[in-house]
């Protein structure tokens, strides 16, 4: 028998990194999500162990709300709703109930936050650190496109989970719920346009979609209920690459092994053709791709801006050595290719094998570019050289102490640091600096309208720069 579900009033606090804000009960910290600071809510408590050091919540009712607060664009994901059906929402849009401008704000003030106190700068170096973002993080979807409301149709990756009933839907947060869903607004036209809730999904238990931004041939990938066996798996998926045949411009669709990133070709290709500040790239299967569909264009600008220009002049320019880490299919490599010439050289590393075939597929016609597969710090420990500039583009979970450590001593005259995780990112400025480093220049943006994910991109420069 399920406990009784425990609510409480409370006032909500500030806005805290993950996507929650935060809230005290009896001296209790509680992470609430579907609030906002200054707030008067009711909420549900998620999580709530006795020795917790802290408690999870959901917010059912809002009993003074905060002037940025707005109707919930998406039914699914809207917390207020979901709470008068006693569900939980979908998670992917956890900040829909705030205006544009409230995310942006409260998305620099988590930047700041991150900074101080995991990166240990002081209020002088953050001040002078975010001064652009006195307003919030940079807008880069201004007032929508294509008749939509701004911050939606975004997304060229989007992925799924599948019900019980063989619909398609998408997990509550922090559950193995799956709650149907018949849109996705964040998604790109082209994403929506497959209708994969109109498709029996039987037999499958998670689909993740690939539409290019370039309008290009989108890429379904399929992973098997791994309780069937190989043949009613097969028939399966079978079944549903029919189904998705009939349309007008049906998706290529293909297997996917997510422990192996194995992909086995049932209609169409394998991978999808994305085009970038002139250059085509191949991504084969779940191989990484800024999900914006104007992330490419700015975050390549960014960081080559920041490398090219004051106070790192000369260090990205005609027969520099540079490196790209962590560089996926190449969407940095090819254009520093560019600025560094035939004269120069680069160095291009990635994890994963499928994603470095990639590389290799599109960057074959380079000849200053040196492709290496395999963990960036055993790269870096076996090259034992120098760079002129470094991009620097990690998963989620940041570069790392011992990455920071072998960049530091290969002594380039300045890194590009791209994240998408402003307490990995804090974390990695902690370690530069406790090495001598400084953070010279930083630029946010909301890439994750909706969400209350933000990506950063820092120029960091040894000392006295």
């Amino acid at each position: 028998m399920n406990a009784r579900p425990i609510h409480l009033d409370v006032t909500v606090g500030p806005i805290a990194h993950g996507g929650h804000c935060v809230a005290r009960h009896d001296g209790r910290v509680i992470f609430v999500r579907h609030a906002l600071p200054g707030e008067r809510v009711t909420v549900v408590l998620t999580e709530h162990d006795d020795d917790a050091k802290f408690w999870r919540a959901d917010v059912t009712a809002v009993l003074e709300p905060s002037a940025d607060r707005v109707p919930h664009f998406w039914a699914p994901a809207d917390a207020l709703r979901a709470a008068t059906h006693g569900a939980p929402p979908v998670g992917g849009a956890e900040f829909g109930h705030m205006g544009r401008a409230a995310q942006r704000r409260l998305k620099a003030a988590v930047v700041r936050e991150q900074l101080s106190r995991l990166g240990g700068l002081d209020d002088t170096e953050v001040a002078r650190l975010t001064a652009s973002m006195a307003d919030g993080v940079e807008d880069v979807d201004g007032d929508g496109t294509a008749g939509q409301r701004a911050g939606l149709g975004w997304r060229t990756r989007a992925a799924f989970a599948v019900t019980g009933g063989g619909r398609l839907g998408m997990h509550a947060h922090r559950s193995h719920e799956v709650l149907p869903v018949r849109e996705m607004p964040l998604a790109v036209p082209a994403v929506n346009e497959l209708a994969l809730w109109d498709v029996d999904l039987t037999g499958v238990v998670r689909v993740e979609v690939a539409a290019p931004a370039n309008g290009s041939r989108p890429l379904m990938l399929l992973v098997p209920d791994p309780a069937l066996g190989e043949k009613a798996a097969g028939l399966a998926l079978k079944r549903v690459a029919r189904a998705l045949a009939s349309h007008a411009t049906p998706p290529s669709v293909a297997r996917w092994d997510p422990e192996s990133g194995a992909v086995d070709v049932l209609a169409g290709r394998g991978w999808v053709a994305e085009t970038a500040l002139g250059h085509d790239f191949r991504v084969t299967g779940a191989g990484f791709w800024q999900i914006h569909r104007r992330a490419p264009e700015v975050l390549v600008g960014a960081a080559l801006s920041f490398l090219a220009g004051s106070p790192a002049d000369t260090a990205l320019a005609a027969g520099s050595g540079v490196a790209d880490l962590y560089a996926g299919a190449g969407l940095f490599t090819a254009p520093l290719a560019d600025a560094v010439g035939e004269t120069g050289s680069v160095l291009s590393v990635e994890g994963s094998p499928g994603t470095s075939r990639d590389a290799r597929k599109n960057l074959h016609t380079a000849a200053q570019v040196e492709i290496r597969q395999g963990r960036v710090e055993r790269v870096l420990g076996a090259q034992r050289r120098r760079f002129d500039a470094v991009v620097l583009d990690p998963p989620r979970a940041g570069a790392g102490k011992a990455v920071v450590r072998q960049l530091v001593a290969a002594d380039p005259r300045a890194i590009a640091y791209v994240s998408c995780d402003p307490a990995s990112f804090a974390r990695d400025v902690g370690f530069f600096g406790r090495a001598g480093w400084e953070l010279a220049a930083l630029r946010a943006f909301d890439l994750y309208p909706h969400t209350h994910h933000v990506e950063t991109v820092g120029l960091l420069v040894p000392g006295g720069s």
